[in-house]
Order: structure tokens, then C-alpha cells, then sequence
């Protein structure tokens, strides 16, 4: 039931037993902040210097015309309108202009909270500080001091120094509390009080919505009704591995094809290089000109066709950025579609060691040029099925666009870019086409059919190695994102940070068991293993099959994904209380299957913690009880159970004995 109660200066919303909201003058819902900001980035990290410079309580409240409430403190107010949906309440916010506004709801000791959009280092957030702003992920520092440090040495980041591609306004508590602000605005999230959750913005917020529910599932519904879920996977995605390829046409057609002859299934080759490479100290990047390299991909439409007759797709790269000189940067920059500085110069944003300019997805004439040529006529016209639509994170707040405020579009940047590649097929009419992107926020799920984890270090630190794929898998799921997979064996390497055979094996069974399963060589393929390393190819063919043999089963999470329903969820998904949590590495895929991956490097045996149910070995048939298990765990086969009753026992039997 749910319940508004006004007294004199006093207000609480409550959905039958859960306390949504509380304001007394002591213990004010809202604040007025006056604060100046500075912002320095490189290479995408950025750094915020505040200096609050009047803080203002905004401790009493009167009614006013309309069921508005206003609370105020002298001169200075807020008004809420208090809209009731049917498990909570919708705050219509309108606020004074210049001014931050910090909010306080009430929270209970123990009470654990997720989401945030993506957050890797954990995925109960209280006691940390979440950052409300878009921003690079991977840190240059962090990647030096592996390289410096003996392994045993580095001291693992904590949460508050991981930014993220993906952040966004939107909560879930083990209580039953859905907690969504509509902004788009850079801002914080405090939750180091045990009886009270803040956040501030530095522009106050459209609405806040509170909804309350029975689990995690029914919030995840609630958030799907909120903000529609269109992410979607082509069927012939299901049919193998995305095997990540790089060097040109010859090249990709010789490794692709003798994975198949060895027996291996394979959905798609993934060349991010197909226009061309760009050498720098980090190792190989791609060149940012987005149309065929002629040099590396001679006849790249023929190449297609030959791949396409053996049942494989192509699948290229794209960036919402142009390199400094090249070509399409020289078009683009004469027809005025690349962000500027205050002073009119072309505004250059750096990766590694080169500069790019960055188209303005602000202009009308930029966008239809970049869905029509860039996207249609250089990619989809050749037969490429698919992309990566990479970064979208970087935007100046202090650059100049032809239409908007970046300040107020920097966060919602990367989900322009992401629309704007969605229309681009949809024009098209490409219908088996999809795209992937790594950066997002609010909505980002209404366009990118599917989004990947970003850029982990090779190897298994928690804080950016393969470990941190499941936390941030895990929170972008609380935050309405339904369908993610990860870059199996990593992507940065540097110095002595390479990854093995055996890595690469363990990151490969962690992606057969997921919704999709691609490779990446890595930015210095040439020190790291890949898929058809010697020891490493016989576990590619299997763990392939494998995961084409589940396609049943993956089709349907795929289904329930795009209705809302997280294909990934933590361990403590069905119980509803994160005290329930035994491990925070594994994971529900679908409702039927338990996956512990080994994120130990030698172990041949893992300690699991199965949740509540009656769960089968896949691999063995043996029976096991919930609770905590040593269990036998030699490469190519990971600890993973499956539900006894579950209607696709017989197809998960069958599946483990074809491998």
C-alpha cells in the first residue's frame, strides 16, 4: 500500500513496509549546493577539482498549489511534484538555475545497494562513493605500475579509483528499493552512512522515481518498463565463436578456416583492423579512418563472400573519431563536422600517442554522413555484418558543438553515438546486422543491441583483470543493461602483463558460458596467446561446440534479456539479500545454469558455494546439495551445475558429452 504522509515540516513516502522517502528539519530531504568545478582530462581520465562554496539545507516545507510541495531555506527552494505509479512515486524536480542540489534518502544498516550502471571492482556499493560522469576506464599509471611492480607486490585498486565507461543513475537495494534519477548530469553517490544514501548533481535532476518490490527480478521488470530494453543478438551469433582476427585478408581467411577444418564452430571473424593499422608504443591500434584499407584487405568483398560461404560472417570497428590527417579527417574537417575549441581550432583528443578529431554528433550533416557513408556505403555495402562502435567517452566539457551544452550531453554522448549507429542499420535495413559498444548511460540499452565489458588487463588482478568482468556484468544488470559479454583473454598488454595459454583457456570458458562468446588478440597480439596457440586450439574446438550446442538455451535467455530479465545474474540473485552471497565471481546464466570460473592461474580445483536448489554436475551427473563444495576443475572443463528438473537437462547432457 502505498502512503504520503505531510505534517508540519515533515514527509514520508512508504510502499507497504518499505520507507522510501523521509524529510524532517533535522534530517532534510534535499539541499541547495553552490560549488565551482574544474575538470582535467587525459586520454579520456578525468580529474574534478571542487570547491563548494555555500551549502544550503532546505529544511522547511509548505504545500503549495497542485499537491506541489515546496521546501525551502530563506530564499531558496525546490519544488516536488509527487506523481503515484503503482509500486512507488515519481518526483517531478524543479530547481534554481547555477545550483547543485544534493538528496538524502533513508537507508537501513546492512542494507546492501547495486547498480550504478558499470562498476568493477565490486557489486555491493555500500561504504563507497560512486561517480556519476562518463569517463576512460583504464588508467596509464596502473598499467606502468604492474609492469614495475613483481606480482605479488601490486596492491589491487580500490573501488573509488576505477572509473567507468558506463555509469548511470539507477540503484537497486537488497530492501526492495528501486532508486532512479532522470539527469544528465555529472554527479556523486555517497553511500559511506549506514542510515542514509546520498546523492548530488551538479543541476538538479528531472525526476526521482522510488519504487518498491517483493525481488530482484520484479525491480528489474519495473526498471524494464521504465526504459525500454531493445537488445538483441542475430541468430547466427549463436552458431560459434567470434574469433578475433587481425591482419588482412589472407591472413583471417587462412586462421579462419583452419579452425573450422579442426572442427571448431565459428559464428564470426572480428577484423578491427580493416582499415588499416596504427603502430604506436602501447602496440597495435587501429587506424582511424573508417573505410577499407586496400593495402592490408585487398578485395575485402571477396574475402566476405568466401567467408559467408562457410557459414562465417565479418564483423569491423568504428569509432565516433577521425585520425589527425588522414583522409575522412580532411573531409570532415572542411565541412565543419568536428568539435572546436572556444577559439575555433579543430579540438584533438589523444590515444596513446596520436591525435584525432572527434566528429559532432550534434550536426545534422555529420550524422547523416556518418549512417550513410561511413556506416552504409564503407561497411555495410562490403557485406560486414556487424561492428564494434567503440569509445564514445571522451567528450570535452569545454568544447564547442554545433548544437548543445557538452556539459549536459557528455554523459549521454556515448548513447548518441550508440542511436545513431541503431539508425544506421535499421535505414539500412541490414536486419541481421548488430553492433557492440563498451561505453554507455540512461538508455543505452534502447539502442546498442549488446555491450562488452571494455578493456581488461591481461591477467587475473581483480580490480582490472578477467575477475572484474563478472562485478560489472552483475551491476550493469541492476542497472537495466540485460545483455553484456566480454573481450575473451583481455585487451591491454604491456611489458611483462601478457597473458598465457592457460588464461586465455579460463577467459574462454567463462565466455562459451554467456550470451556471446568473441575473442580479442589483444593491443600486442604478437605476446599474447590466442585462440589457435598449440596448446591452446584443442580447447578452442571444444569449448565452440560447446556453446553452439547450447543454443537453445541461449536463445531463450537472449528472449528474456530483451524483456529485462539480466542473462547474467550474481549468486545471490534468486535469494534477494546479498548476505545470501558465498562468492562474488559466480553466477546464474538463465534460471538453469551455476558458472564458478577459475580465476586462479594453476588451479585444477575450485571452492564453489551453490545457492539454494537442487544442482547437477555438468560435467560428472553427481548430485549436489546448496552450500560449499571442493570441486575438480582441469582446463576446458569449469565448475558449472545446472538445475535438476530443468527442461533443457537433456540438452545440457547431451552438450557436455559432445565435449
Amino acid at each position: 500500500m502505498l502512503k504520503s504522509s505531510i505534517s508540519w515540516n515533515t514527509w514520508t513516502l512508504s510502499a507497504g513496509e518499505c520507507r522510501l522517502l523521509s524529510h524532517t528539519p533535522t534530517m532534510p530531504f534535499a539541499s541547495a549546493v553552490r560549488q565551482e568545478k574544474r575538470y582535467s582530462a587525459k586520454r579520456g581520465s578525468v580529474k574534478t577539482e571542487v570547491v563548494e562554496t555555500a551549502r544550503i539545507p532546505l529544511t522547511d516545507l509548505r504545500e503549495e498549489a497542485d499537491g506541489v510541495l515546496c521546501f525551502f531555506a530563506g530564499k531558496h527552494s525546490l519544488r516536488v511534484r509527487p506523481v503515484e505509479e503503482k509500486n512507488g512515486f515519481t518526483l517531478q524536480l524543479t530547481g534554481e538555475e547555477g545550483w547543485s542540489y544534493e538528496f538524502r534518502l533513508p537507508a537501513r544498516k546492512g542494507e546492501a545497494v547495486f547498480g550504478g550502471g558499470e562498476q568493477y571492482r565490486k557489486v555491493n556499493l555500500r561504504g563507497e562513493r560512486v561517480v556519476n560522469f562518463v569517463s576512460e576506464h583504464i588508467k596509464a599509471t596502473t598499467i606502468v605500475e604492474k609492469a614495475l611492480v613483481p606480482r605479488p607486490l601490486y596492491l589491487e585498486k580500490p573501488h573509488s579509483s576505477i572509473g567507468s565507461y558506463a555509469p548511470m543513475p539507477v540503484f537497486v537495494t537488497d530492501r526492495g528499493r528501486l532508486i532512479l534519477f532522470d539527469t544528465p548530469c555529472d554527479g556523486l553517490a555517497d553511500f559511506s552512512d549506514d542510515n542514509e544514501l546520498l546523492f548530488s548533481f551538479d543541476a538538479c535532476p528531472k525526476s526521482l522515481t522510488l519504487l518498491a518490490g517483493r525481488s530482484l527480478r520484479e525491480l528489474s521488470a519495473m526498471l524494464d518498463a521504465r526504459i525500454p530494453n531493445r537488445q538483441y543478438l542475430p541468430a547466427w551469433c549463436h552458431e560459434g565463436m567470434i574469433l578475433g582476427i587481425q591482419g588482412g585478408t589472407q591472413t583471417i581467411l587462412d586462421k579462419c578456416f583452419k579452425m573450422l577444418d579442426a572442427g571448431a564452430k565459428v559464428s564470426a571473424v572480428w577484423s578491427q583492423d580493416w582499415s588499416g593499422e596504427k603502430r604506436t608504443v602501447m602496440g597495435k591500434q587501429v587506424n582511424w579512418n573508417w573505410e577499407v584499407d586496400r593495402a592490408l584487405y585487398p578485395d575485402l568483398r571477396g574475402a566476405i563472400k568466401k567467408l559467408n560461404a562457410r557459414g562465417v560472417r565479418f564483423l569491423a570497428y568504428i569509432n565516433p573519431y577521425l585520425v589527425k590527417g588522414g583522409p575522412l579527417y580532411k573531409h570532415c574537417k572542411a565541412k565543419g563536422w568536428l568539435i572546436r575549441k572556444q577559439d575555433g581550432s579543430i579540438y584533438h583528443i589523444k590515444s596513446t600517442t596520436f591525435d584525432a578529431g572527434m566528429l559532432d554528433l550534434t550536426h545534422p550533416d555529420a550524422v547523416r554522413y556518418i549512417k550513410e557513408t561511413l556506416i552504409g556505403k564503407n561497411m555495410l555495402d562490403l557485406g560486414i555484418s556487424g561492428w564494434m562502435a567503440d569509445f564514445g567517452e571522451y567528450l570535452p566539457v569545454d568544447c564547442v558543438l554545433h548544437d548543445g551544452d557538452p556539459r549536459l550531453l557528455h554523459n549521454t554522448w556515448p548513447v548518441l553515438w550508440a542511436k545513431i549507429n541503431r539508425e544506421a542499420i535499421e535505414e539500412y535495413g541490414a536486419e541481421d546486422a548488430f553492433f557492440f559498444t563498451r561505453s554507455g548511460y540512461l538508455g543505452i540499452q534502447s539502442y546498442a543491441p549488446i555491450l562488452w565489458n571494455g578493456d581488461q588487463h591481461t591477467d587475473t588482478t581483480r580490480d582490472y583483470g578477467m575477475p572484474c568482468v563478472m562485478p560489472a556484468s552483475f551491476s550493469l544488470a541492476f542497472s537495466g543493461v540485460t545483455m553484456v559479454h566480454c573481450d575473451i583473454g583481455g585487451f591491454f598488454s604491456f611489458a611483462k602483463m601478457r597473458r598465457n595459454g592457460e588464461l586465455f583457456t579460463r577467459w574462454m570458458e567463462m565466455g562459451c558460458f554467456s550470451l556471446l562468446m568473441r575473442s580479442h588478440e589483444s593491443i600486442r597480439p604478437w605476446a599474447n596467446a590466442q585462440f589457435d596457440a598449440r596448446n591452446v586450439k584443442p580447447y578452442t574446438v571444444k569449448l565452440t561446440r560447446l556453446h553452439a550446442a547450447l543454443r537453445p538455451y541461449i536463445e531463450q535467455l537472449a528472449e528474456e534479456a530483451a524483456a529485462g530479465v539480466p542473462a547474467l545474474r550474481p549468486d545471490f540473485w534468486e535469494a534477494g539479500s546479498f548476505a545470501a552471497s558465498g562468492d562474488p565471481y559466480s553466477y546464474f546464466l538463465g534460471d538453469d545454469l551455476f558458472v564458478c570460473p577459475v580465476i586462479r592461474l594453476g588451479a585444477r580445483n575450485r571452492t564453489v558455494h551453490l545457492p539454494e536448489g537442487d544442482w547437477i554436475g555438468f560435467w560428472t551427473g553427481r548430485s549436489y546439495a546448496p552450500g560449499k563444495h571442493q570441486v575438480v576443475a582441469p582446463l576446458g572443463r569449469p565448475p558449472v551445475f545446472y538445475r535438476r528438473g530443468s527442461k533443457y537437462a537433456e540438452l545440457f547432457r547431451q552438450a557436455a558429452d559432445g565435449v
